[in-house]
């Protein structure tokens, strides 16, 4: 299927192009307005592409009645009612331009997942380059709907969701006009487990809708209390190796710092790094596809290889048989794939014992 790629603010997402990294700090902001700047300017020098908050007012997203008596999953290790967890992780409103304008004057991109309409009117106001629809409102198409309205990208997280409530989710946002669409495999879990990644869902997904794919990634480490070997970087690594085009990863500076992100969160100046790095290796491991010597075994290709050597005198005029040479490395002589010319050849000029049999020894 032929995705064409999108622009993100500068930077162009798809294939052909270099994977975009989000750094999502959720609450790891905790509360402090210059926290949130250092660690947009952290992000920055990892190498992130992106820098994104959430735009959340806790009446607006979370029912106080609702979760009176519920409090499972993930929250149950919340040492606060659900709601007050909420309040606590809000981005002030009032502080979002001045972020908004920071990230601008470091040089990365800024947007946001809203929650409400007035946080995508803020947003607007803002100028965001694109909008990330986190899973948790695949199926608020009415949402869905405003924000594709938009005309900006967006990135769906496609956590906790059935094939069908992400069929409507993508038909929601072309219905309103929109083909920037990036699909992004999700498992709502903080930490998720390795083993419900499914990474093949994400290629399935972007084919079966012809859009671009990613993943939005919540494996950790073994020492966090994950399960991944290599630290948080192994489904990420194998997202991009697979065609994925945008990672999103929640981040901190301190994973030991109170706060419900931050256990679940990798560290910028860490393993987030490391995983930065790791993934633009990767892509320049990945090659073009097509296979040929490569510079770095233009010399290996001659001493790995094996060609002809005379295994006697050999007078010139005397017709070539097999039982006159033998294949050794290097291949300085003909090459056991060009048997047929030398297998007959005639010599051209007198061949001493051992000495390779070249092109130009025969007649």
């Amino acid at each position: 299927m032929n995705r064409q790629p999108i622009k993100i603010g500068n930077r162009l997402v798809g294939p052909g192009y270099p994977a975009y990294i989000i750094a999502e700090i959720g609450s790891n902001f905790d509360g402090d307005l210059e926290r949130a700047k250092m660690l947009a300017k952290m992000s920055k020098d990892a190498g992130a592409d992106a820098y994104k908050i959430q735009n959340f007012l806790a009446p607006k997203i979370v029912s106080a009645e609702g979760f009176k008596d519920l409090q499972v999953a993930f929250q149950a290790k919340w040492d606060k009612p659900v709601v007050e967890v909420y309040k606590n992780a809000e981005f002030p409103r009032e502080w979002v331009k001045e972020v908004a304008d920071y990230c601008k004057e470091i040089d990365i991109e800024f947007f946001s997942s809203p929650y409400d309409e007035d946080a995508v009117d803020l947003l607007e106001e803002l100028g965001v380059a694109a909008y990330k629809v986190g899973s948790g409102e695949i199926d608020n198409l009415e949402f869905i709907t405003r924000i594709a309205k938009t005309g900006k990208p967006v990135i769906i997280g496609a956590g906790a969701a059935t094939i069908e409530e992400v069929e409507d989710a993508i038909r929601t946002v072309r219905q309103a006009g929109n083909e920037q669409i990036v699909l992004l495999q999700c498992v709502t879990n903080y930490p998720s487990p390795m083993k419900d990644a499914n990474l093949r869902a994400m290629v399935a997904m972007g084919e079966q809708f012809n859009v671009l794919y990613g993943y939005s990634d919540h494996t950790i480490g073994t020492a966090g209390g994950g399960d991944d070997p290599l630290n948080g970087i192994t489904v990420p690594l194998a997202s991009v190796a697979l065609g994925g085009c945008l990672i999103e990863k929640h981040v901190t500076d301190d994973t030991t710092r109170k706060g419900p992100d931050h256990p679940f969160a990798m560290v910028i100046n860490g393993n987030f790094k490391d995983m930065i790095a790791g993934v633009h290796a990767l892509e320049s491991a990945l090659g073009d596809g097509h296979k040929g010597l490569t510079s770095s075994e233009t010399e290996t290709s001659v001493i790995q290889r094996r060609g002809a050597y005379a295994l006697r005198d050999i007078t010139s005029g005397e017709t070539i048989t097999r039982a006159d040479f033998e294949y050794l490395r290097p291949a300085v002589g003909i090459r056991p794939r060009e048997a047929g010319t030398l297998i007959g050849g005639i010599a051209s000029r007198d061949i001493t014992k051992g000495k390779p049999i070249k092109n130009d020894d025969l007649a």
